[in-house]
């Protein structure tokens, strides 16, 4: 047996005879899932847990006790709100920002109010997240991904690994979700990227098809014009014309 296993076996020990138990997993689960909800109760239920007295013993210290479990709590809650759809570069931001206050606090009181901040914040991002994009999260993990990979093949299959998910169960769920097929998001997406690029910037249409990951400058121009009425030429050069009317404006 390992010395960590001796340790862990003695605390177990100690624990028994204070008649010391640690919470219930789905009770302190409940707090997460308000916040992959975006459900103001996280609160309530998170101060439950801080001092239900049920939260094991981190050190001698009351206000260091306090400290590493604000900081355990906030590191899950980061997650959860990434699950209920927080854009996870802002998530971690937020966390970091949050576990420095954390750092600064001289009380417990400090440390709790900084707490409540920190568990309003998060519920209202998701809040907002779910309002602006109401797309389960592995729908949402496979949109970033493809936004992020348009200059790339990009196959269902691989999506699917991504997230997690059977191949083909993703592309159902893809279709019933967003009206689209994954394929057709994809091209849609690198239709607009290819807009973006052919207002500004002064790339050739051919390096702009290329970089897209068009198997030809026709197929681009083709797939353009089907789904913008005009081709990326003429795009172009109406965009030029507009921009140069605003300017002699």
């Amino acid at each position: 047996m390992s010395s960590t296993d001796e340790k862990v076996e003695y605390l177990r020990f100690l624990n028994s005879e204070n008649n010391f138990n640690h919470h219930r997993y789905d009770k302190e689960m409940l707090q997460y899932e308000y916040v992959r909800r975006g459900d103001m109760r996280a609160a309530e239920e998170s101060r439950k847990i801080l001092f239900s007295g049920e939260t094991g013993h981190l050190s001698d210290d009351p206000l260091k006790n306090m400290l590493y479990l604000c900081i355990c709590n906030i590191t899950l809650v980061t997650r959860f709100a990434i699950e209920g759809g927080m854009e996870p570069e802002k998530a971690y931001n937020a966390s970091d920002i949050y576990i420095r206050k954390y750092d600064c606090a001289r009380s417990i009181d400090e440390l709790i109010t900084i707490h409540d901040e920190m568990i309003a914040y998060f519920v209202k991002e998701v809040t907002a997240a779910k309002k602006k994009n109401p797309f389960p999260r592995h729908i949402i993990k496979c949109m970033e991904y493809i936004n992020s990979h348009l200059h790339e093949k990009i196959s269902c299959a691989e999506l699917a690994v991504t997230v997690g998910l059977n191949s083909s169960y993703l592309s159902s769920s893809f279709r019933r979700e967003t009206g689209m097929t994954i394929s057709s998001y994809i091209t849609e997406k690198r239709i607009e990227a290819a807009e973006n690029l052919l207002r500004s910037s002064d790339y050739s249409l051919t390096d702009i098809s290329d970089f897209l990951n068009f198997s030809s400058y026709s197929h681009f121009a083709r797939t353009f014009r089907k789904l913008r009425g005009c081709s990326p030429r003429e795009y172009r050069e109406e965009s030029f014309r507009q921009t140069g009317l605003r300017q002699l404006r």
